[in-house]
């Protein structure tokens, strides 16, 4: 959309009210959704003759129509973008740069539940806490989950009317002491739920209420007496205690929050999140947004905060942030701290938001110094022949003849160093009689350069013409033709001493055996002479096969194509009888090939 077109069809009827409005492209496609307090300030503000920010010149060139829609406020504008985004995904807004599948842990709907690993979220009515950043923790807390409640491993369907009727027998898990045997009616769906309870608990986060069950459950034996149960739940406590240690723990004061902070450089933002529960840290990830169109810091953040909290679960009512925003969920309280614990919590997100960062920029820097191998090869060959540019793609020439017969050249192309075979082209001479290579030569790359002028391809950089000086000489009369001397670099390389040489100069270039640009040209040069024999081979033999059959008198070019057709080569027609070659012949001709083949056996 240009801006001429935009100030015909919008501007005069585009309002001054709050809303959302959306960039449409080809076929419908939404590109972009924004909000605005004023949309007409806002549309326009797009349109911009001094716009420098490519993205947006892209968006706008893209979009064939712009839709509106106007609402109450900007907090209702701000509802209703968030929900398009999720519904359109548009390519122009901002975006999570996250491919990874996490890890959940899932207790299933069942009777006795599992709890188990999974990087599926399935709508099967099971529970799923997570997505957890680190698959080492996450086995870490399923180790304590097993070590502290004796949860069941098996697949078994442990339903009332299977336990009632004795289907299943105790198993090694209840020997080792791992599972109450649920199987076989010793543990009832009441107890096992109890510690299900607590187990959902500890995913939670809520270790308060875990150390109060595990602390109750060792008291009540000690007080009957059963020492040796109540001694089992101490070595609980102390397992689950070791734990608890072992997390962060910010304050006991605290309870549940989400803390963010945001760092931003000139593509990408990048939002750190940490998720407190009972005043400890329970997860703690930094994530990398493309920035895209919106460049705003309150805008990046909010979207954020509504990926991570919905990703992960997050019911926390208040938010510890860096600055005021508006966001969606009125009951949320907003907290940016000066002081005290939360303030701690605040300077290590961003701490770590920064860290992050850091990391990936030296990251980029460092995969932009790694040189790929086919960028250094051509490096060094651009050095060796003293060239100007790289030669990303190059060219190479060889011609082929027999006798002067079926005189034939190839053209093959490597890009990048390696042979891109859907470039390569052969040709059939047509100009030159007789045994002529440099005529053959010099008649190639005319019909080759002038065809890829005419059509406006892309030029090579490097031109090899497998040849010495003559070779040479006759390809660059038709470069001169087509004034491309300044254009292209061209070389002739001669096959026994490897002896590069330039157009004009006598003296060739030796480049030494073991170098790899050397290793690239042989590889040209050998595929070229490779492709220019197979394509004289496939000729000669056609001609050979045509010749043969059209020798005999009266068979013309529609017969020799039946008969190839159905006996495939010229050996199975000199074998097969006569009753077989009149299927397809006739009978008078099936005689005459016959009878043509078999004298040139007697004879």
């Amino acid at each position: 959309m240009t801006i001429k077109e935009f100030k015909e069809r919008y501007s005069p009827v585009i309002p001054h009210k709050p809303g959302i409005y959306k960039f449409i492209g080809e076929d419908d496609n939404v590109l972009y959704v924004g909000k605005a307090k004023d949309l007409k300030k806002r549309v326009t503000s797009y349109f911009n003759k001094n716009q420098k920010i490519y993205k947006v010149k892209l968006l706008v060139r893209n979009a064939v129509k712009i839709d509106y829609t106007i609402v109450h406020s900007e907090q209702d504008a701000l509802l209703l973008e968030s929900t398009l985004i999720k519904r359109y995904q548009p390519k122009y807004n901002v975006m999570l740069k996250d491919g990874k599948s996490y890890v959940y842990i899932r207790i299933r709907k069942e009777h006795f539940p599992r709890v188990e690993f999974t990087r599926k979220v399935i709508r099967d009515g099971s529970t799923y806490f997570g997505p957890y950043t680190s698959k080492y923790r996450a086995n870490i807390l399923l180790e304590l989950i097993k070590k502290l409640f004796k949860v069941r491993t098996c697949k078994l369907n442990l339903s009332p009317k299977n336990i009632e009727e004795g289907k299943f027998k105790v198993c090694l898990e209840y020997h080792i002491k791992n599972c109450l045997a649920p199987c076989t009616g010793l543990q009832t769906e009441q107890e096992y739920n109890l510690m299900i309870d607590q187990v959902k608990n500890v995913l939670k986060g809520h270790f308060k209420q875990v150390r109060e069950y595990i602390l109750n459950q060792m008291n009540k034996y000690a007080d009957k007496l059963e020492f040796e149960k109540a001694q089992e739940y101490k070595d609980k406590l102390k397992a689950f205690e070791d734990y608890q240690a072992k997390s962060t723990v910010v304050s006991t004061k605290i309870k549940d929050l989400d803390v963010f902070n945001i760092d931003m450089d000139e593509d990408y933002a990048y939002v750190n999140y940490l998720k407190v529960v009972n005043g400890s840290i329970i997860l703690a990830e930094t994530v990398k947004l493309d920035k895209n169109l919106n460049d705003d810091k309150k805008d990046i953040l909010r979207f954020a905060i509504d990926n991570l909290r919905l990703k992960y679960h997050s019911v926390a009512k208040e938010l510890i942030l860096p600055f005021r925003i508006k966001i969606i969920e009125d009951e949320i309280k907003i907290t940016v701290p000066r002081i005290g614990d939360k303030m701690k919590l605040l300077e290590m997100s961003r701490k770590n938001v920064k860290y992050f960062k850091l990391q990936e920029q030296k990251s980029l820097i460092e995969k932009k110094k790694k040189v790929s191998s086919a960028e250094r090869i051509l490096t060094t060959l651009k050095n060796d022949l003293q060239m100007d540019k790289i030669p990303f793609q190059i060219e190479c020439f060889d011609n082929s003849n027999l006798q002067g017969s079926y005189p034939v050249a190839s053209c093959v192309v490597f890009k990048n160093a390696k042979p891109s075979k859907k470039d390569y082209r052969h040709f059939n001479i047509k100009t030159v009689v007789g045994i002529n290579d440099f005529a053959s030569m010099e008649e190639i790359i005319y019909r080759r350069y002038s065809r890829l002028l005419k059509e406006k391809i892309p030029l090579p950089q490097l031109i090899i013409i497998d040849g010495g000086k003559g070779q040479l000489s006759s390809a660059m009369k038709s470069i001169q033709k087509l004034d491309l001397e300044n254009k292209v670099t061209v070389i002739g390389i001669a096959k026994k001493l490897e002896e590069i040489f330039f157009p004009g100069d006598s003296i060739p270039l030796y480049i030494n055996k073991k170098s790899e640009s050397l290793k690239l040209i042989q590889q040209l040069r050998n595929e070229a002479h490779r492709f220019a024999i197979t394509f004289h081979r496939n000729q000669r033999s056609k001609n050979f096969t045509g010749s043969a059959l059209k020798d005999i008198n009266g068979v013309g070019e529609k017969t020799v194509v039946k008969l190839l057709k159905y006996f495939k080569s010229i050996d199975n027609i000199k074998s097969a009888s006569q009753a077989d070659l009149a299927i397809v012949a006739g009978k008078v001709m099936a005689g005459k090939i016959y009878t043509h083949f078999h004298r040139e056996e007697e004879e």
